[in-house]
């Protein structure tokens, strides 16, 4: 898989979607940007990890993904994540995202989209493949049932961690009766089919590349290389994810700038929730497309794309 070229802009909108893996990043990262995002009138798409922060088991993949090494040293991931994020979960214990900052979590209520991310994204991201139907609705039970502690009511949406999904967790997902879930990359909503089996609960894909893809690559060496891309990137209705853990904190000041500069350039800012009701207006017109693994410049391991059925 390749990311297609950035078009020029042409009556140009983009939804935040916003990941919150880590204890450390909810902690930091979820004030910021609140305070970002409030100070520019801005209203994102917020995913939540609720259970424990097992970040540090993920060195794992040093061994079992090709190139996540080398993703790491380019985008500076140990200074972003910073190195307690990197020892929970083996050296420190797991705190539980949910438990310790259910008042941190619940403030983003106040004003955007809050959504199920995950109970251990870890597990998730690295284990998906190997789990049980019934596993799975173990986990994604447990993330669903502790977002009704903190907010008094059922989640509506749900991202997945590392853009993961299986016809398992779809199956799973079809029960929550959800408006919709962006769980894949790609160009376009669709609704999402495996095995022969077509599932109810629509995919609002990511469409660009993250920040820690294109972060100090070759395409975007700098900091104003990186924030002209993302204005030239913005073609019509785009799904941007970011982390909380990385323009949330360490990449703070720089997002800042690259919301500036899409106001500037006349962006305007819509929820992933506007997009899913503008989509189930007329559902008829939402294709049908099957789900396939893939890869992404810039990142290691595989992620959940779509092709045409």
């Amino acid at each position: 898989m390749t990311h297609p070229a950035p078009a020029a802009p042409s009556g140009r909108r983009i939804a935040l979607k916003v990941d919150c893996d880590t204890y450390l990043g909810t902690r930091a990262g979820v004030p910021n940007l609140l305070r970002a995002l409030g100070a520019r009138g801005i209203r994102a798409s917020f995913f939540v990890t609720l259970g424990p922060d097992r970040s540090g088991r993920a060195v794992a993949r040093l061994f079992t993904r090709k190139g996540f090494l080398r993703k790491m040293l380019r985008s500076r991931a140990l200074s972003m994540y910073g190195p307690r994020t990197a020892l929970y979960g083996t050296l420190l214990p797991a705190p539980l995202v949910g438990r310790r900052l259910a008042s941190d979590i619940r403030m983003v209520a106040d004003g955007h989209e809050v959504g199920v991310h995950a109970w251990d994204h870890v597990r998730w991201h690295d284990k998906l493949d190997r789990l049980t139907e019934a596993q799975i609705a173990a986990e994604y039970g447990r993330a669903h049932d502790a977002f009704a502690e903190i907010f008094g009511r059922r989640a509506r949406a749900s991202a997945a961690p590392g853009w993961h999904a299986t016809a398992r967790s779809l199956a799973v997902q079809d029960r929550y009766d959800l408006s919709y879930a962006s769980d894949t990359r790609g160009d376009t909503p669709f609704y999402p089919e495996a095995g022969g089996i077509r599932f109810r609960t629509i995919q609002l894909p990511t469409t660009l590349p993250t920040w820690d893809e294109t972060y100090n690559s070759r395409e975007t060496p700098d900091d104003a290389s990186l924030i002209a891309y993302y204005r030239r990137a913005i073609a019509g209705t785009e799904i941007h994810s970011i982390h909380t853990e990385v323009e949330g904190t360490a990449l703070l000041g720089l997002f800042e700038r690259q919301l500036d500069a899409w106001l500037a350039d006349g962006v305007a800012f819509v929820t992933l929730e506007t997009l899913a009701a503008e989509c189930l207006t007329q559902p008829g017109r939402v294709p049908v497309r099957r789900i396939v693994r893939g890869e992404l410049p810039g990142r290691a391991g595989q992620i959940t794309a779509s092709v045409p059925l």
